[in-house]
């Protein structure tokens, strides 16, 4: 056996180890321990706390726990800063260790289903981050180390994660926060507790207010790159529109062969030039797959129905090595 692949199992079996030994002593570690805890170490605290979070992030602890804590500890502001820098080095390390431990694996194994999951994932990159950050389809912990098994850029990773876990953080901060002036019997309770259920309202809205921004593309048929490439090549009756700028169209990513090219901005008054092929397949490009949305919606509108978009673009189509022209 070699010596990476001993370090690996060592490594599984510690952090298997670690989560065990978490889920059998959680009782020990609630939000009167930690603060007691916290408090006892002086100036030394945010530290400590945060270094508390990060490890009860990997250890997969409640970070609902955490959150309130550092709120009723820290207050507001700096709760909100030592909770969400806390959150965000935890989350960093489980990506980094699902990533050194198995994504390896994952990418020798995956074919089918899995492979255009994490081809998806990836064609979205931080986007994706920030999407599951605001909307939590799944358990934080879990998330972590399932993004690690993706090829998101670790700082994409980082910055989206920090960004976009803000809203929760600042919400379940100050609901620890208003929670424990409640309980010293603090000035202000109703203005405080007010504000605490407005942005557990705003924080509760969130979900819906992305998903309604998503919904608009949602409902577009995707053609993967591969697939418009096995098409292409049997020579299938298949147009492909490339909506970029000229610039971009003869640019270092080039283009598909054959593709016709007119610019978003143009796509209106050039629209006639696509009539002929109204009723044949049309897969829609760009240089990631923000403008091939915008020029489908746009083209439903007079009529066109076959049309695909080509997720993660010409940027997609680079990756995979496949041939262009410029």
């Amino acid at each position: 056996m070699d010596k990476t692949k001993l370090t690996r199992i060592v490594l599984v079996m510690a952090l298997a180890g670690g989560i065990a030994l978490a889920y059998f002593y959680r009782e020990f570690l609630d939000a009167q321990a930690l603060e007691r805890w916290v408090r006892e170490a002086g100036t030394t605290a945010p530290l400590l706390f945060m270094a508390i979070y990060a490890l009860g992030t990997v250890l997969f602890f409640p970070g609902s726990v955490l959150t309130l804590a550092g709120g009723a500890i820290f207050g507001p502001v700096w709760g909100t800063v030592y909770n969400l820098t806390g959150a965000t080095i935890g989350a960093t390390v489980a990506f980094l260790a699902a990533r050194y431990l198995a994504q390896e694996w994952v990418t020798r194994r995956s074919g089918g289903f899995l492979k255009k999951l994490l081809d998806g994932v990836d064609a979205e990159g931080w986007k994706f981050v920030a999407f599951v950050r605001l909307v939590p389809l799944f358990p934080f912990n879990l998330l972590n180390y399932a993004l690690g098994l993706t090829r998101i850029g670790l700082w994409h990773y980082i910055i989206a994660s920090y960004v976009f876990m803000l809203p929760g953080a600042i919400a379940y901060t100050y609901i620890g926060y208003a929670g424990r002036e409640a309980v010293a019997g603090g000035e202000g309770l109703i203005q405080k507790g007010l504000l605490a259920l407005a942005l557990l309202g705003v924080v509760a809205f969130l979900p819906h207010f992305i998903k309604r921004l998503r919904g608009s593309a949602a409902d577009i048929p995707t053609l993967d790159a591969s697939e418009l490439k096995k098409r292409l090549d049997a020579g299938e009756n298949v147009l492909v529109l490339d909506v970029r700028g000229p610039e971009e169209f003869t640019g270092e990513l080039g283009h598909v062969a054959r593709a016709i090219n007119i610019p978003l901005a143009e796509l209106a008054t050039r629209e006639a030039e696509l009539r002929t092929s109204k009723d044949r397949p049309i897969a829609v490009v760009c240089r990631t797959d923000r403008r091939s949305a915008k020029a489908i919606r746009q083209l439903r509108k007079t009529g066109y129905s076959q049309l695909l978009l080509v997720p993660g673009g010409m940027e997609r189509w680079n990756r995979e090595r496949y041939p262009v022209e410029r």
